[in-house]
């Protein structure tokens, strides 16, 4: 008896022994996680970038058709590989995250159906200023939602769209259709930003494709619905036109919104919209490699401001990852 009685206490002992090594692995697998996500982020920008000089190429295809038909392949794409692999994801979503994931494509589509016509009524320059308002509206937004922001991440989106403004200059007219132009690029950017908070907010519970269906799902009856309405042109087009139309299709929708999606659960609203700031320089970029268009002298300056813009708010977020995880 006395034997059994002194044996019972080394049984804890060992199976407490193997837990303190456990955590340090998991920050590991975390931080390999983010670094991932970063680099799939940049590609993501990539995909974005080469929607504009793509688009700027498509000239039969009315400018909401487009923003129809990129979704609409999408989903098309989407559509098996949801059902053969992530049926029991769709089953699993909550109300709560389909009525998310539907909101977010609505302010998808409606990102795409205020931006696309204000290219037309005012300038460029000035629609993709305002259109990249977005990490502002995502930092205000956030914060309305009671999520302070450091000022170093404040600091690092105005640093960011600094950026832009150098590369697209500022240059408001007085006309109202200008104007009008202005706003709607303006509500553009704000759509923008709710759309990825949605997204981030969905994305903590579901998965990346299941989301991002229902999500391109609503755009695309969004979409179609402005294009009946408008009378914009569905078809037919020449086989040039359908090429550059998939072409678009697998860069900026599949590769660019779609990676965006798998990305800002681990790294955040904040990170994510700020990168898609390099969308503008990259564009630019790109026409040069591509169209063989001089890139603006300003390019390469703007480019460096955001990345150092886009640093700093990376910096924040990890350092207020850090101290949650230390509370």
């Amino acid at each position: 008896m006395s034997d059994s009685r002194t044996e019972r206490p080394a049984a804890p002992a060992v199976a407490t022994t193997p837990l303190p090594a456990a955590r340090p692995a998991t920050g590991r697998a975390a931080a390999s996680l983010v670094s991932l996500d970063l680099v799939l982020l940049l590609v993501a920008v990539a995909g974005l970038a080469l929607s504009a000089p793509l688009i700027a190429h498509i000239t039969a295809v009315p400018a909401l058709a487009i923003a129809f038909w990129r979704n609409a392949m999408a989903v098309g794409v989407l559509t098996p590989v949801a059902l053969l692999r992530h049926r029991a994801a769709l089953r699993a979503m909550s109300r709560r995250a389909v009525l998310l994931s539907v909101a977010a494509g609505a302010l998808l589509a409606l990102h795409f159906g205020v931006w696309l016509p204000s290219l037309g009524m005012t300038s460029v320059a000035s629609s993709t200023a305002l259109v990249t308002t977005t990490p502002i509206w995502t930092m205000i937004l956030l914060r309305l939602r009671g999520r302070r922001q450091p000022a170093v991440a404040w600091a690092g989106t105005a640093l960011a769209f600094l950026g832009v403004v150098v590369l697209t200059g500022v240059d408001l007219s007085g006309s109202p259709r200008a104007l009008a132009g202005d706003g709607l690029a303006l509500a553009g950017g704000m759509a923008a930003a709710g759309y990825v908070l949605l997204g981030a907010e969905v994305r903590r519970t579901v998965a990346t494709v299941p989301y991002t269906l229902v999500c391109y799902a609503t755009t695309t009856v969004a979409l179609l619905a402005a294009c009946l309405v408008s009378g914009a042109s569905l078809g037919p087009y020449d086989g040039g036109a359908w090429a550059q139309l998939v072409l678009l299709t697998a860069t900026a929708q599949l590769l660019g919104h779609s990676l965006v999606n798998r990305v800002v659960k681990s790294l955040g609203p904040s990170v994510t919209s700020t990168a898609i700031l390099l969308e503008t320089p990259g564009a630019a970029l790109i026409a040069a490699l591509w169209l063989g268009q001089l890139p603006p002298v300003a390019s390469y300056p703007a480019l460096a401001v955001i990345l150092a813009g886009l640093a700093l708010v990376i910096a924040a977020e990890r350092r207020t990852a850090r101290a949650s995880r230390s509370a």
